[in-house]
């Protein structure tokens, strides 16, 4: 049995400290101490008799999430799409398994992963098993807060929610861990039996949330946040593997229901999608879920950013690479200048500069490896932490911008698509065109460019580039052999510039990371790590 140990003062316990802080400061006061086997361990169950405790405990599952989601580990399935590559030598083997779609059991990454979001599932079912059945008081007042209870129990459901989700979207079949019992040894759920518990889990939240989060970029989630992701999950649930298609009728009315009542909710396209991958953009209304990071206390910073996304020319960790065929594909504009940098501007000795540079170098002319560079991933030049490993920016975990092409796509699929569907999907193809996104254009998509749901579908594509979302679409649509099937060698026509900035053509071939998996439905999923099944046959096979 383990003890409860309480990082914080009296003073916290009495509920003094403010929500904001908590909010902001996800792991400075995690709540339980774990033995070195994670997977193994279980937390002790005290029922709650305070608020104080309540808060406390939650606050620790915001630290689980912030622990588990501060390294690229935790979207290491991102590697798989076609937006994606990393270098082709170095140290980083773990994310070219994914990258090849040759992922081994052994998989370090894989096993951090799974560890990590355990202990926040965990930790959300001390929380759910600690406060059933109380009624709690709080401290100042000595009575009870019924609707701020509602609210910590409906942010546990939540959080446990998106936390299967967000595994079963790598694996595939995955145990589903509902309560803290040492000597439980759990079985791997069928499919439907997930994407059931995590529907029951989101509805259980969206009864419980306020229709507003508390905090600017919902850092934590209102009921709009859940029923957002209650549409991804049916747009899931609609394609591979179960492909029950009477779930896009679902999404599209989940998706419409955020949509009618955005404003509401506090969520809003933003203007400037540059401004999305700055310290500028951390607290901005499209997130409809945002992971913060802070420097204080027990806070981790953002380790997926920043140098990790450039080359060794730059003394970068080039661990995060554009896709060179994917990248050329793009259709030029606003939103690929927003997306990549084909190239970086430097001082004379070399040194990046976001003034006056003496030097354009293209990709192409990088000494290492050639691949374009994800401005989402490297960052605005301006902030400065381009030469870190690591940031305050947030991770957008789920952007309006992806509830608006879900309405639209959804819409067309069940065949009940109207101008307000034409609408959701224009407003990103505007924006992408860099353009008011609130007004009609001639440019706009129209039924006469095809079908709204492939559409919408190819807008994703673009939108969501170097997000670590691309392969869930794949796989629910299987179009892995289609997206994938072409990889090596990477051909590109590109440009040189000389020390003007002028610019000539350019052809060159550069090496990839070739495909060494199977591109079929029987490696879409990743394997559960080794050490997991030996502690625990029983998930074997997924």
């Amino acid at each position: 049995m383990k003890t409860i140990k309480i990082y914080k003062s009296l003073k916290a316990l009495l509920g003094v400290f403010s929500l904001v802080a908590l909010a902001l400061s996800f792991n400075s006061c995690e709540q339980f101490d774990l033995d070195e086997n994670p997977a193994a361990s279980q937390l002790q169950v005290v029922t709650y008799s305070s608020m104080a405790q309540l808060e406390l405990g939650v606050t620790g599952i915001y630290g689980k999430l912030n622990k588990a989601a501060w390294m690229s580990t935790f979207y290491v399935n991102g590697w798989s799409g076609d937006d994606i590559t990393t270098h082709v030598a170095s140290n980083k083997a773990d994310f070219r398994e994914y990258d090849q779609r040759f992922v081994t059991p052994e998989n370090s990454r894989t096993l951090t992963n799974w560890n990590g979001v355990y202990e926040m599932i965990r930790a959300a079912n001390t929380v759910l098993q600690s406060v059933e059945g109380q009624t709690l008081l709080v401290a100042d007042t000595g009575k009870p807060d019924l609707e701020k209870q509602e609210r910590l129990v409906g942010e546990t459901y939540f959080l446990r929610a998106i936390m299967f989700n967000h595994l079963m979207r790598i694996h595939g079949r995955i145990p589903l861990v509902l309560q803290v019992d040492p000597f439980q040894q759990p079985v791997l759920a069928s499919q439907l039996e997930v994407f059931e518990q995590i529907e029951s889990d989101l509805l259980q939240a969206e009864s419980r949330l306020p229709v507003k989060s508390q905090f600017v970029g919902s850092t934590t989630p209102s009921n709009g946040t859940v029923r957002a992701f209650l549409a991804r999950l049916y747009m899931d649930w609609a394609g591979f593997p179960l492909n029950d298609t009477s779930k896009y009728a679902e999404a599209a009315s989940s998706a419409k229901s955020v949509i009618d009542n955005a404003a509401s909710h506090g969520f809003g396209l933003e203007p400037d999608l540059a401004k999305l991958w700055s310290l500028a953009g951390r607290f901005t209304p499209e997130g409809v879920f945002t992971i913060a990071y802070g420097n204080t206390g027990d806070n981790l910073t953002n380790r997926k950013m920043g140098k990790l996304g450039l080359p060794s020319d730059f003394a970068g960790w080039q661990e995060t690479f554009a896709e060179i065929r994917f990248f050329e594909d793009m259709p030029e504009g606003t939103r690929k200048d927003a997306t990549y940098y084909d190239f970086i501007p430097v001082d004379a000795d070399g040194t990046i500069t976001a003034d006056t540079p003496d030097k354009l170098i293209p990709w192409e002319e990088f000494k290492d490896q050639q691949n374009p560079l994800f401005r989402k991933i490297v960052g605005e030049l301006a902030d400065g932490d381009w030469n870190q490993f690591q940031t305050l920016r947030s991770d957008l975990y789920m952007r309006y911008a992806e509830v608006l092409l879900i309405y639209a796509e959804a819409s067309g699929e069940v065949g009940s698509a109207g101008a307000d569907a034409w609408e959701a999907l224009n407003m990103i193809h505007r924006r992408a065109g860099g353009l008011d996104f609130n007004t009609p254009d001639a440019s706009d998509l129209t039924a006469g460019d095809g079908n709204i749901q492939d559409l919408a579908f190819t807008e994703r594509k673009w939108e969501f580039a170097g997000e670590f979302i691309r392969w869930n679409d794949l796989v629910r649509k299987e179009k892995v052999q289609e997206a994938l099937g072409n990889r090596n060698p990477q051909v590109s026509v590109g440009t040189t510039y000389d020390e003007n900035g002028v610019g000539s053509p350019k052809t060159l071939t550069t090496a990839s990371n070739p495909i060494l998996g199977s591109l079929g439905t029987d490696n879409y999923y990743a394997p559960i790590p080794k050490q997991e099944i030996e502690k625990n046959p029983n998930l074997g096979g997924n």
